[in-house]
């Protein structure tokens, strides 16, 4: 029987191409399966947050600071303004013969805000006194005008002043006169008029007067 030969036959290069495009066409079949069978991935779409972190602050202890004592101006409370003003005005005893002029503090309203005010009120208030509390100066005797300046004290008084009595009325009551002037200023000098005129004899004594005067002079030219 007669072998029947095959139509065609295959060369070696044509079955290698063949193989190599099976292969090919294979392998995208086995990938394309794998990428529809594999799960699908999801990439989030958060939006980040930006987050502002703000600083705590760093608390720096201090020290208080040493407080120096300074001199403070307080001012008076209503009640304090309302508070007197406490002068002195000078009355006369006899002991044992001899002169004492002995002060009497008084009260002064408080209206009376500087020296000049205070004085005046003192001297209408000393010569409202009677012989009977100790007041040499003569019934009726008026405060003309006073006047204060830096260390010196201007008094002028009426004519009664000069009128009647002796040597230890006249003596008593130019102390008190003095002594009342200077009250507020124990080292001042005191110039005493009469009706405007400087005093430079006191009474028919003749108690001679040497302007201005103090409480030292007084005490040396008539106290001794």
């Amino acid at each position: 029987m007669e072998q029947r030969q095959p139509i065609f036959q295959l060369t070696v290069g044509a079955k290698r191409a063949i193989a190599i495009l099976l292969l090919t066409v294979g392998s995208a079949a086995i990938l394309t399966s794998c990428n529809q069978n594999a799960p699908e991935t999801t990439v989030p779409t958060t939006t980040p947050t930006n987050t502002v972190v703000t600083p705590t602050p760093t608390t720096v202890p201090t020290t208080a600071p040493t407080t120096t004592p300074t001199n403070t101006v307080v001012t008076p409370t209503p009640d304090t303004q309302n508070a007197a003003t406490k002068a002195q005005i000078y009355l006369v005893e006899d002991r044992n013969g001899k002169l004492e002029l002995v002060a009497r503090p008084i009260t002064i309203e408080q209206k009376a805000t500087n020296e000049t005010a205070i004085l005046e009120q003192s001297f209408n208030r000393l010569l409202t006194q009677t012989q009977a509390n100790g007041n040499a100066i003569p019934q009726g005797t008026k405060l003309r005008s006073i006047k204060v300046e830096k260390d010196s004290i201007t008094v002028d008084l009426s004519p009664e002043f000069t009128s009647g009595g002796g040597t230890f009325s006249m003596t008593g009551r130019l102390g008190q006169v003095i002594y009342t002037a200077t009250s507020l200023n124990p080292k001042g000098k005191v110039f005493l008029s009469v009706d405007g005129k400087p005093l430079d004899v006191l009474g028919g004594e003749g108690l001679e007067i040497t302007q201005p005067m103090t409480r030292e002079s007084f005490q040396k030219d008539f106290t001794q």
